[in-house]
């Protein structure tokens, strides 16, 4: 977690609103991905919470750990109770207040991705955060359609590793013609702020998928969350980059490219992986990649 320190001085000033007390395990990366966030977004900001680990990270009722206002609602509605709220703010005239929906990827990959995709059709002026652990980590550790090719979860069936690809919230977003979508990572948090910052200044549905480490999930020492995450995006099997208004752009390309292997093999959840399953998963990689960057290129 010292890596926070590597904010701009401009952002360490920034207000604190998130206060302590939380009830994440160590190392958690959600915790620090609100703690950012909030710092970007300012204290004009309203937060929607589904079922997920922020459901009891928060702290229990009536407390809170969020120096803003929260409202928690059904595992599957993120998207359209803040829809609801921002509606309700426009009519009070308090049309300053950014409206941020918090979910994790179970509740927006599986769970919520219909009321998602029906905010996003509408374009309702709300930010869509999805904090990615890659599977139902409140639950119990359970599968779910973000979690990676060959991953270990509690219902993983004895050596039947997962076969699928995660699935690609990005261009699910993009084909709804939305007007920012944005990745980021906790292991890069100016580049995270920055994004936060862009997006409370665009009208519209705004998408934000954070890579947020779960030492439980994932088999890591919590002093490793950071460090792992970072590796994510330097073995570039998370890029770090944005579209706006159809205008892609990385904004961080890795300082030193790592092999995939090493990153996967840092975690306990992927070492159950045969050679050849980890070979596929560098060749989709670099695929994608490669696809990031010849869209970059052609609409620049």
């Amino acid at each position: 977690m010292q890596k926070l320190f590597n904010l701009s001085e401009d952002m360490r000033r920034g207000p604190e609103l998130m206060t302590p007390g939380l009830l994440s395990c160590q190392g958690c990366g959600t915790a620090l991905a609100m703690k950012l966030a909030l710092k970007a977004l300012g204290q004009r900001t309203a937060v929607v919470i589904p079922a997920c680990c922020w459901s009891i990270i928060i702290g229990v009722y009536p407390y809170s750990v969020l120096n803003v206002p929260v409202i928690h609602v059904p595992f599957e509605t993120a998207a359209v109770a803040a829809s609801g709220v921002k509606a309700g703010l426009d009519i009070r005239g308090e049309r300053d207040v950014t409206v941020m929906a918090w979910a994790g990827d179970g509740g927006t990959f599986d769970i919520g991705l219909q009321s998602l995709s029906g905010a996003a059709e509408r374009n309702e002026d709300i930010l869509y955060v999805c904090y990615d652990n890659e599977a139902y980590m409140n639950t119990g550790i359970q599968r779910s359609s973000a979690t990676p090719i060959g991953a270990w979860t509690t219902t993983t069936p004895a050596g039947s590793l997962k076969e699928e690809p995660k699935k690609d919230m990005e261009s699910i977003l993009l084909a709804h013609g939305i007007p920012y979508v944005a990745t980021a990572s906790v292991a890069y948090p100016d580049d995270f702020v920055s994004k936060f910052k862009k997006a409370k200044g665009i009208k519209g549905t705004r998408f934000i998928h954070i890579l947020s480490p779960c030492p439980p999930g994932w088999r890591i020492d919590s002093a490793e969350s950071i460090r792992v995450t970072r590796m994510a995006t330097q073995s570039k099997v998370f890029p770090l980059y944005e579209v706006q208004e159809g205008q892609p752009r990385v904004t961080v390309k890795p300082s030193r490219e790592i092999p995939l292997r090493n990153y996967l093999m840092a975690q306990g959840r992927f070492r159950q992986m045969s050679d050849e399953m980890v070979d596929r998963i560098q060749a989709h990689t670099e695929r994608r990649w490669e696809d990031i960057l010849d869209r970059e290129a052609r609409t620049s």
